[in-house]
């Protein structure tokens, strides 16, 4: 398999590259950092909801909402992103989500503690020090034939941009948000005083990476790349995909618009990410559904699909619905159940 090692590379590139992998039918090792600050979303994530919009126009900090699930997260060149594309029939990718994540995160915690962290994985896509604090950001997504796993070895991190650029209710909670992402966020620079050198972070995850993939060639970025990249961003840059999904409720509540007709929209934390739910019913019936979150889901195509199948459906059935739903389409959401997609539409009791 080839590595690119692209050192610092324009903050939209840092993500469009390993969009137009799949698109091209190649594989390979992605080593990069955006050489400006940022903030992506996760797929299923509603921008409006999740980030403070304004604020981020108003200092020219872009968002961008990736083909890969998660949450939003401000990014700079603090961190080395790793980006994996690999064939989802080559033999080296299992085919189950979480031994998928076991085995490539593998290296990442390795490559932690040779640079002086003790680290391990954790299912289903964290890395954690021994104190239990999260050290790594990591998601996967399908992408035509292709799994795409993306993360990072985080040098530094900045905080107090972080919790500036989330949508939150007022400065209270935003300090919240600050105190919990310091206490359950960690960094290199915080664990050994000192950040590695750059290269010494780049070397070691190649190594490690290698453990599992076996060689890999240094390659440089074939112009079709950047030609596909060019082409991802007329469509990746617009309002319109990173508004979508849009929902009309952005709090939790419930709206009893007439006698039997209601809207309600309910947040539940999975084990697998926070899933927010808006249902609206007519006499218990399901006439509109929205579903949005910072989980995984797989197909990510199937989530709009999902929505559309529920509609007409009584709220009593929803649950058996969505278990059919899932063993037909062959669903994998690692650490979300269709129980936690009913508790978040309001058809069961959270566990």
């Amino acid at each position: 398999m080839n590595l690119y090692d692209l050192g610092r590379v324009p903050w939209l590139e840092s993500q469009l590259i390993y969009h137009a992998f799949p698109r091209l039918g190649m594989e390979g090792l992605i080593l990069l950092a955006p050489a400006e600050p940022y903030v992506c979303i996760g797929y299923h994530q509603d921008a409006e909801q999740e980030v403070d919009l304004a604020y981020c126009r108003e200092h020219d900090i872009p968002v961008f909402r990736r083909e890969v699930g998660g949450g939003a997260v401000y990014l700079d060149g603090q961190q080395l992103f790793f980006q994996l594309i690999i064939h989802r029939d080559n033999p080296l990718a299992p085919r189950d989500r979480v031994e998928f994540y076991r085995t490539f995160l593998a290296p990442v915690a390795q490559s932690y503690r040779d640079l002086g962290v003790k680290a391990h994985y954790r299912p289903v896509n964290d890395i954690i020090t021994e104190a239990g604090r999260k050290i790594s950001g990591t998601g996967a997504a399908e992408i035509d034939d292709y799994a795409v796993l993306v993360g990072n070895l985080i040098a530094d991190f900045d905080y107090e941009t972080m919790v500036r650029v989330l949508r939150v209710p007022d400065a209270k909670f935003r300090d919240k948000v600050f105190k919990s992402l310091r206490e359950n966020l960690t960094t290199l620079h915080r664990e050994l005083g000192q950040a590695p050198p750059w290269q010494t972070m780049v070397d070691t995850l190649a190594r490690n990476f290698e453990s599992v993939l076996g060689p890999l060639t240094p390659a440089e970025l074939p112009e079709v790349v950047q030609e596909k990249v060019a082409e991802l961003a007329r469509t990746h840059t617009t309002e319109e995909w990173l508004l979508a999904p849009r929902r009309r409720f952005r709090e939790d509540r419930k709206v009893k618009i007439a006698e039997g007709v209601e809207v309600v929209q309910r947040v539940h934390k999975a084990p697998g990410g926070l899933i927010r739910g808006t249902v609206e019913t007519q006499h218990r019936k399901i006439v509109a559904v929205g579903l949005s979150g910072d989980f995984f889901f797989y197909p990510a195509d199937k989530l709009a699909d999902l929505e559309q199948a529920l509609v007409g459906i009584k709220m009593a059935e929803l649950q058996h619905v969505l278990e059919e739903y899932y063993h037909t389409n062959a669903i994998e959401s690692p650490g979300v159940t269709p129980e936690d997609l009913a508790v978040a539409l309001g058809a069961a009791s959270a566990r």
